[in-house]
């Protein structure tokens, strides 16, 4: 008897892969140590209330000039841009 001969009686049979045959296979892995190490939620920082961020660009005078400004106010340069954007809305 040749390998081949041995082998030929070999075929491929789908799995069961049903939500409760997963489910069988995952509690006999849990109980011989096996663990899902998959991520339960995105790793990494939680995304800011703020989701459009704008760099415009601007003339390097301009550029300092609002620096300075929100400094002064003691807020971020964003929040400044946000209060002149109101204030112009509010004149149109």
């Amino acid at each position: 008897m040749s390998g081949s001969n041995r082998l030929a009686g070999l075929t491929a049979r789908p799995k069961d892969t049903g939500p409760a045959e997963v489910r069988k296979v995952d509690e006999v892995g849990e109980a011989r140590g096996f663990v899902d190490r998959t991520p339960r939620k995105m790793p990494g920082r939680k995304p800011s209330p703020r989701t459009y961020q704008l760099h415009p660009k601007v003339f390097p005078k301009v550029e300092e000039a609002i620096a300075s400004e929100a400094e002064r106010l003691g807020i971020t340069q964003g929040q400044l841009i946000e209060q002149m954007w109101e204030t112009y809305q509010e004149s149109s």
